[in-house]
């Protein structure tokens, strides 16, 4: 199957993008190279992004196996979400739950794209992606994954996928990027996390408010999810940058 998925590179590569910085900083300059990549980063998603509406970007744990429950729930949301909403699927690019919504967005022929990471293990990009858009830095990454899509859909991961969580919610809470639905789905796994953001943060040390809880929704119904993708607002980059 993996010589018949067409894979479409970013505008750049990591190496495009690597010696034309160095030929701009100069050899032995290291610190201009590495301001150079990340702005080149930033331009290269961005620029590959920002026409890709509407979409979905799913978050999740790059371990999850393809036996998984949690890896078919994931990738048949993602298939109704191509198939019957006609949405592109934004992921990580990479295996376990990325694999999982990029599989099912393939499946329903619709336009899979994967922002990969280049990382020291977990990371290789999954069959499915038909677009790939390459990084080195993460911070480059979160942006453009979260840059113009219309809904983000969290599932279960790691310390990874609680940073992208928590860096969404956060700019959302203090005003830095427009309001985007955040769903958090799977509340055998959310509702214990939901539970200490209420008894401890909430209630115990009013760390947060209570409208804070509001900025996302546990959610197990893919018909009620896929209403919410259907009465999105249609974004675009502006909406991500205050």
């Amino acid at each position: 199957m993996n010589d018949e998925i067409k894979k479409t590179p970013g505008h750049l590569s990591l190496d495009d993008i690597r010696n034309g910085c160095i030929v701009l900083a100069g050899e032995e300059n290291k610190e201009e190279q590495k301001l150079c990549m990340i702005k080149e980063e930033f331009r290269n998603g961005i620029d590959n992004i920002k026409n890709t509406t509407p979409s979905v970007t799913f978050y999740g744990s790059a371990r999850i196996k393809e036996d998984h429950p949690v890896y078919q729930v994931v990738k048949n949301l993602a298939y109704r979400i191509s198939k019957e909403l006609n949405y592109a699927v934004i992921t990580g690019g990479g295996p376990g739950v990325m694999e999982a919504a990029n599989h099912g967005s393939h499946d329903a022929g619709g336009r899979s794209l994967g922002l990969t990471i280049s990382l020291p293990h977990e990371q290789h990009t999954n069959p499915y992606v038909t677009d790939e858009i390459p990084f080195e830095f993460f911070f480059a990454r979160q942006v453009s994954m979260s840059y113009a899509t219309e809904v983000c859909i969290f599932c279960p991961g790691g310390f990874g996928t609680f940073y992208e969580l928590f860096e969404i919610l956060t700019n959302m809470q203090t005003g830095k990027i427009g309001s985007v639905p955040i769903i958090l789905y799977g509340s055998e796994f959310w509702n214990p996390l939901d539970k200490v953001i209420k008894e401890i943060l909430l209630e115990k040390y009013q760390t947060v408010s209570d409208n804070d809880r509001s900025l996302y929704t546990i959610m197990d119904d893919d018909d009620a999810i896929l209403e919410i993708v259907k009465n999105s607002k249609i974004r675009s980059g502006n909406d991500s940058l205050k």
